[in-house]
């Protein structure tokens, strides 16, 4: 498939070890803080120079949100596995993976579960949707090898 776009089918999700169940997407999110800086300009200098703000990165996360079919005889992590580890408070260790590269996740870390979902409409599919959220620095996220020679 080298060359050809990504189909998201190839892009997968596990949340406590266990692939998100009969999941139809996934989102992944990733968040930047920031802060404006505004100096007066040296006197030697345009007063418009002092119009224009500095902008610095004060924190990230990372954001995940899923939707999933509801399933009888669910065998991966679905509604009703999620929804335990949710009543629990329970940290999910997550990896978002390509499926022919599983054994190297582009995000991987510690997530808590923000938001658990069920829509049950008469006559048609059982759904539910999840909302995660990193807890503290993840183990693997784009980027990570450039910041850590940057320390």
């Amino acid at each position: 498939m080298e060359g050809d776009y990504i189909n998201g089918s190839d892009l997968l999700l596990k949340a406590g070890g266990k692939a998100v169940g009969h999941c139809s997407s996934h989102t992944i999110t990733f968040n930047t803080e920031t802060k404006e800086r505004a100096v007066k300009p040296l006197a030697s200098l345009a007063k418009s120079k002092g119009m224009w703000k500095g902008k610095g990165v004060s924190g990230m996360s990372i954001s995940i949100s899923f939707e999933g079919l509801r399933f009888y005889d669910e065998t991966e992590n679905g509604y009703e596995e999620i929804a335990a580890k949710w009543g629990a408070g329970a940290k999910l260790e997550v990896e978002a993976f390509h499926r022919s590269k599983d054994k190297e996740p582009y995000v991987k870390g510690t997530f808590v579960i923000d938001s658990l979902e069920e829509v049950s409409p008469a006559q048609d599919d059982a759904t539910y949707s999840g909302q995660l959220s990193n807890d503290g620095e993840p183990e693997v996220y784009p980027g990570k090898e450039t910041v850590a020679l940057a320390e």
